[in-house]
């Protein structure tokens, strides 16, 4: 993560809803963003739920919006600085990551694609295993400070 050029995470519409003993996934996207500097896209409803956390996304599609952008590798990025080089997923619905992903795996070569979420995406670049919620939150927060430091 800390090698990519342009980073990109990508927050599905479950990341205000789940709640990890204190806090919401949204939050440790939030603090990902941060460390790394990576561009955001909010899907669904969470731009609002962005901008209440004082994160104004750079961009706001669909996921299937996303999806189709991201497989053009001259497409300019969300930030008209390039195409990203690491797509971040979370909180994303499993059906709908699941196709994506796999989109991604066959069309958009240029990509490496990492999903955050407690569940595994046989797609991705790299996918967490089925993890209960302490074991997420766990990861989550070892996850920020590694990246910290």
């Amino acid at each position: 993560m800390k090698k990519a050029e342009r980073p990109l995470l990508v927050f599905g519409p479950r990341c205000p809803e789940i709640f990890l003993n204190g806090r919401y996934a949204i939050e440790y996207g939030i603090d990902i963003v941060k460390v790394l500097g990576a561009a955001t896209c909010a899907t669904a409803c969470t731009k609002k739920k962005l901008m209440e956390y004082g994160i104004v996304p750079d961009s706001t599609y669909d996921i299937i919006e996303i999806i189709n952008h991201l497989k053009d590798p001259d497409w300019k990025g969300v930030k008209k600085q390039g195409n990203h080089d690491l797509v971040m997923f979370l909180g994303v619905r499993t059906d709908l990551g699941n196709q994506g992903l796999s989109t991604l795996k066959h069309y958009a070569p240029h990509l490496k694609t990492v999903t955050l979420c407690p569940y595994v995406y046989p797609h991705a670049t790299f996918s967490l295993a089925n993890l209960k919620a302490d074991k997420w939150k766990e990861y989550l927060e070892g996850l920020i400070q590694s990246l910290k430091s």
